[in-house]
């Protein structure tokens, strides 16, 4: 039989994260268990790279900040560009949401993000249909980075610690004998260890029945359309989102193709939005007929985009791990050696730094010392205590 002191479950950047912050810390013995052949063909490929500090609770802005911080200083290169997330209104409640936000932004030390004009958001997105536009938010040091690059960095530095890497090895169950982690099944062999770190994304909720946890993630579909303008996109281009239904766009950028000019073009570009006819399940197909209700939005807001071609072959679906409160669950589970780290609910590729290092210190110390994680603890959901974000896309 197998043995490790510590079975990661899932290779992709959360994994990747948590193994790297917990060898930094001494840690070792390691195994990381990824279903797939090779790192990233899960949903860490499949993300657009989006960061932000432009959140509503308190837990989802304090990741950022930690995390934003590693991307702009960490020793390998994350792809990270502070080309800026533009939130904009079209009512007054909006408006005051968004206001209400960069107020507490502001407060926990947020820097660089503000409210603007009409005439602002004009300026930095030119060609922007503003008319319905009330004003907006404007964080700077948002951005975009490489998930991949970032996925590849933090395994890097935990293989380079003595971490170990299976591939082609789906974890089947967790093995609990008196309240205790005990071992790991895949298909190969069982796998004994004392703590095991829960993150397969949309295929925790399953993986953690077998060992008596109910966890509250579900699987639903995201889908991105991928398109070439007539035109070069206006400089400086950020991450535009519409506040009221979750449209937007950003330059796009082929992370897999990062010998192209950096996987970039000066006209393509990405848009999609929350499809509210999506329910729960783990498709990954990209529908067609997602591009014509996309297209109605971006027709609305910009010449630029609904003059735009289709590139199908680029287009893309991959799986948002979402719980009913739109918040990660990160930390013990109830059952001793067993850790969580589910329903990042799209935001696993920007909260990853953040989340290495917290279950990391949960881990190894009991308890996470830099910041205050308990809120996103498996048991608000049984205590009523739900968070509550609305600017999620």
């Amino acid at each position: 039989m197998k043995t490790a002191e510590i079975v990661i479950i899932g290779g992709g950047v959360v994994g990747a994260s948590i193994a790297y912050h917990l060898s930094e810390r001494g840690v070792r013995d390691i195994l990381i268990l990824e279903r797939e052949s090779e790192q990233g063909k899960g949903s860490t490929g499949k993300a657009t790279g989006g960061v932000r500090a432009q959140f509503e609770t308190e837990i989802n802005i304090l990741l950022s900040l930690y995390s934003l911080e590693f991307f702009a200083s960490c020793h390998f290169d994350c792809g990270y560009e502070p080309a800026g997330y533009l939130f904009f209104a079209t009512t007054q409640e909006q408006l005051d949401y968004l206001e209400r936000n960069v107020a507490t932004q502001l407060g926990l030390g947020v820097r660089d993000v503000s409210v603007i004009d009409t005439d602002a958001i004009r300026e930095i997105v030119p060609g922007m249909n503003c008319e319905d536009v009330l004003g907006g938010t404007f964080g700077a040091r948002d951005g975009f980075i490489d998930p991949l690059a970032v996925m590849r960095g933090f395994s890097a530095g935990a293989f380079g610690r003595g971490a170990k890497i299976a591939f082609n090895s789906p974890a089947l169950s967790i093995n609990v004998i008196g309240g205790k982690i005990r071992s790991v099944t895949t298909p190969d062999q069982m796998i004994e260890c004392g703590k095991v770190v829960l993150c397969t994304g949309a295929w925790a909720r399953e993986l953690a029945a077998t060992a008596g946890i109910e966890l509250p993630v579900e699987a639903i579909r995201r889908q991105i359309v991928w398109a070439r303008c007539k035109n070069e996109l206006p400089d400086h281009l950020p991450m535009v989102i519409d506040i009221g239904t979750g449209f937007h766009f950003r330059p796009a950028r082929d992370f897999n193709d990062p010998d192209s000019s950096k996987g970039r073009s000066r006209r393509d570009i990405l848009f999609a939005y929350p499809d509210p006819a999506e329910t729960p399940s783990a498709t990954t197909s990209f529908d067609d007929a997602f591009i014509g209700k996309v297209y109605e939005r971006a027709r609305h807001r910009a010449a630029f985009l609904g003059e735009a071609e289709v590139v199908r072959e680029k287009c893309r679906a991959g799986l948002y791990e979402v719980t009913p409160d739109h918040h990660a669950v990160l930390g013990d589970s109830g059952v001793a050696g067993l850790y969580l780290a589910n329903g990042f609910s799209g935001h696993g590729v920007m909260h990853s730094p953040a989340t290495g290092r917290a279950l990391s210190e949960i881990i190894v110390d009991g308890t996470c010392s830099f910041m205050d994680v308990s809120s996103l603890h498996i048991d608000r959901f049984a205590e009523g205590k739900l968070l509550h974000e609305t600017a999620f896309i």
